[in-house]
C-alpha cells in the first residue's frame, strides 16, 4: 500500500498523539492486538498504513519475557489520598498490558528499601515511585533508580530517576490564599513544624509568598507532631490553639486536608462554629482534596490535586523506559496546577 507523506514518527508517544489514543492502549495493542478494541484495533492500524513508524518490538518482547510486572510504591497506604492515586495508576499499567506490584513503606525509611530490594529480586521492568521524602535515604534509591528505570511522583529527590510528577504548590496555595483573602480575613498557616513530608515546606513557602505579593502580615502557627497520624496531630494541637483563643485572624489554612480534618474535630469539640456564614466564628481550609473532605461537617474548602494528569504522565514516562531502553540524561519535571474546591468550611 503506497503510504502517504506524513511527519516522522519517532517513538511510540508520537504514534499514540497522532493516532489520539492513549499511549497505554497503543502499547497494549502491540503487545496483543486483540486485546482492544476492534474499533480502536482499526484507528491503528489505518495509522499504521498512514505513517513511517515501526515500534522496537524485539526490544519490548525482550523486556516482556523478562518481566511484565510495574513495581509500584506509596509512602502509607492506609492514607486514603495514595490510595486513590494507586487505584487510578494501577488501573494505566493493566490497560497497558502489565502488571502492577503495589506496595506500602508504611511512612517508614527502612520499609521503603526494603520494598525496593524486594522489587530488585524480581526485576520489574520499571517502577514507579512516591518516595518518604526528608526520611528517604537518598543515596539507596538513587542507586536503585540507576539499576532499574523509576519515575518519581507526589515527592521529589533530586537525582533519582529520569522523570518527576507532582503538584505545583506556588500556584495551588496561591489561588486559595487568593480566595481565603478576597472572601473574608485573610489566612493563618496552620502545619507540623517539622513535617514527614517535603511537599509540607513548598506549601510554606508558597503561603509566604502569596501572602506577600498581597501585601499581608503572613502568620505561621506550626505545632508538635511527627509521623503520619495528621488527624490525631490537628486535632490534640488544635484543640489547644482553640482554648487559648488568640488567633490573629478567623481563617485558618492547614498544609493538609489530614491536618484540616482534626481541626474541623476540634472546633466542634471546642463549640465552635466553622463556615461560610455571619454566624460562624472560624473558616478552615486545607489542601489536596482528600477522599474524606467532602464529607466532614461542614465540608472542607481545599484545593485538588490532579492526580488524575499525575497518574497518566507517570505511567507513559514508564512506559516510554521500558520499550525504549533508553535514558534521557535530562530528568523530566513537570508540575501540574491545582483547582479550588469551594465548600461550607470557609
Amino acid at each position: 500500500m503506497l503510504r502517504m507523506a506524513a511527519e516522522k514518527i519517532k517513538n511510540m508517544e508520537d504514534f499514540a498523539r497522532v493516532c489520539g489514543i492513549s499511549r497505554p492502549t497503543v502499547s497494549k495493542y502491540f503487545n496483543d492486538p486483540a486485546s482492544v478494541r476492534k474499533s480502536t484495533r482499526a484507528q491503528i492500524e489505518a495509522a499504521l498504513d498512514r505513517y513511517e513508524y515501526q515500534p522496537n518490538i524485539y526490544a519490548v518482547n525482550q523486556n516482556r519475557r523478562q518481566t511484565k510486572n510495574i513495581g509500584l510504591v506509596v509512602p502509607n497506604l492506609i492514607d486514603p489520598f495514595f490510595a486513590a492515586i494507586a487505584r487510578t495508576i494501577e488501573s494505566l499499567i493493566i490497560d497497558a498490558g502489565y502488571n502492577p506490584l503495589l506496595l506500602s513503606s508504611h511512612g517508614g525509611p527502612d520499609q521503603e528499601i526494603a520494598n525496593l530490594n524486594s522489587l530488585r529480586a524480581i526485576k520489574p521492568a520499571g517502577v514507579l515511585l512516591a518516595p518518604l521524602g526528608r526520611a528517604s535515604n537518598a543515596d539507596m534509591l538513587s542507586a536503585f533508580s540507576k539499576e532499574i528505570p523509576t519515575v518519581l511522583f507526589d515527592n521529589n529527590l533530586d537525582d533519582v530517576g529520569e522523570a518527576f510528577f507532582g503538584s505545583d504548590s506556588e500556584q495551588s496555595i496561591g489561588v486559595i490564599v487568593d480566595y481565603l483573602c478576597e472572601t473574608g480575613e485573610p489566612p493563618v498557616f496552620f502545619e507540623m513544624k517539622t513535617p514527614v513530608n517535603p511537599n509540607a515546606y513548598k506549601r510554606r513557602s508558597a503561603y509566604l509568598s502569596a501572602m506577600a505579593r498581597r501585601g499581608e502580615e503572613p502568620n505561621l502557627i506550626q505545632v508538635a507532631g511527627e509521623g503520619w497520624d495528621f488527624e490525631e496531630i490537628g486535632f490534640r494541637e488544635g484543640s489547644k490553639m482553640i482554648a487559648q483563643r488568640d488567633l490573629p485572624t478567623n481563617t485558618v489554612l492547614c498544609s493538609n486536608d489530614r491536618l484540616a480534618i482534626g481541626l474541623l474535630s476540634a472546633a466542634y469539640e471546642g463549640g465552635i462554629q466553622v463556615g461560610r456564614g455571619g454566624d460562624s466564628a472560624l473558616r478552615i481550609a486545607g489542601h489536596d482534596d482528600h477522599p474524606f473532605s467532602r464529607y466532614t461537617s461542614p465540608s472542607l474548602t481545599t484545593v485538588s490535586q490532579d492526580y488524575s494528569a499525575i497518574s497518566a504522565r507517570s505511567v507513559d514516562a514508564i512506559l516510554g523506559l521500558i520499550e525504549t531502553e533508553e535514558r534521557k540524561g535530562d530528568r523530566e519535571i513537570a508540575l501540574f496546577k491545582g483547582h479550588l474546591v469551594k465548600r461550607g468550611s470557609a
